[in-house]
């Protein structure tokens, strides 16, 4: 056998992976996010999703289109039945943002800051300031060192989840604003990444995936019923145009059968006075000769009789005869 056929041959032989694969609906994590569907992703095997990123605009996230430069991540950490589960890994910035702030004659600060939460997550933030005019090398230092301060202080204070709500809100980049302003006018705040390198203590908080899939369950249903309810208002209105057509074509009928019956009485009226004129000379052609099948010299041998005159035609005959 040829190279080239032994080739197409080991192809057909080989299983189609893409066949064997199944789609799965990512889903955010429980709080704040309820086991919201934020996408979906395909694989064979669910144990390939363990592991998994997805990125997600926060204005797809929350509907805050003022922040369209930051991209959250989330990271698949359990799959139960179609279901990929996540946890939020942190956000970045977009680098055309950051590059949009930096001009001359400012001041950019930025640092790394490792926290542990009060549940026991390690997370690491990176800051970035931009100051509204130049700053030295000690404003520089200073101003790092409150940055510092006020992100350690909030992360030991505060769990994840409040932790990544006041990322995302910006709550966090008003707090180091706040406390870096009292060294040098500020002008941008921003905490351009976060990245959770270690999970701690889970929360229960939120509603269960059982109560989501319920919940789902029933808003489907809901609006197949308010299709149903459409669909049935809408076939009425049009039982109720055709009723009313047929009604208007049956009245349209009606009329028009009145109008061919009084036409027809009116016939019938005019008919019988020319019915009864038709009668009478047919009855007086009954006792009168019949001239028209007499000769020209017939005609005239009554008229001798009768002492008419003879001359005309034979019209001017029998109307003579029949004077």
């Amino acid at each position: 056998m040829a190279k080239g056929a032994k080739a197409r041959a080991a192809a057909r032989k080989q299983r189609d992976k893409w066949k064997s694969k199944r789609w799965f609906t990512i889903r955010a994590p429980r709080n704040p996010w309820s086991f919201r569907i934020i996408g979906e992703t395909i694989a064979e095997e669910s144990e390939q999703l363990i592991g998994r990123t997805f990125d997600i605009m926060q204005n797809e996230l929350d509907g805050d289109f003022s922040k369209m430069h930051v991209q959250v991540v989330f990271r698949i950490t359990d799959v139960v039945g179609g279901d990929a589960l996540t946890e939020f890994s942190g956000h970045n910035v977009q680098k055309d943002h950051i590059r949009r702030q930096i001009r001359r004659y400012r001041g950019k600060v930025d640092d790394t800051v490792d926290v542990v939460t009060e549940d026991g997550y390690y997370v690491r933030f990176k800051p970035l300031l931009i100051s509204r005019g130049r700053v030295k090398s000690s404003q520089k230092s200073a101003m790092r060192a409150k940055a510092r301060d006020a992100i350690l202080t909030m992360g030991a204070t505060s769990t994840w989840i409040q932790l990544q709500k006041a990322v995302l809100d910006g709550t966090m980049e008003t707090a180091i604003k706040d406390a870096v302003s009292t060294i040098s006018p500020v002008r941008t705040a921003i905490i351009r990444r976060s990245q959770l390198l270690q999970s701690g203590v889970t929360g229960e908080d939120g509603p269960t995936l059982d109560e989501i899939h319920a919940e789902e369950k029933a808003a489907a249903a809901a609006s197949s019923v308010e299709v149903d309810v459409l669909a049935a208002a809408e076939a009425s209105a049009e039982l109720a145009e055709v009723d009313v057509n047929t009604s208007s074509d049956a009245e349209s009928d009606e009329e028009s059968s009145e109008e061919s019956t009084e036409d027809t009485v009116v016939e019938e009226v005019v008919e019988e006075p020319a019915e009864e004129a038709d009668e009478a000379p047919e009855a007086d052609n009954a006792d009168s000769p019949d001239y028209a099948s007499m000769t020209v010299a017939e005609l005239k041998g009554l008229l001798k009789e009768a002492g008419k005159p003879v001359s005309g035609k034979k019209a001017d005959l029998i109307a003579r005869l029949q004077e």
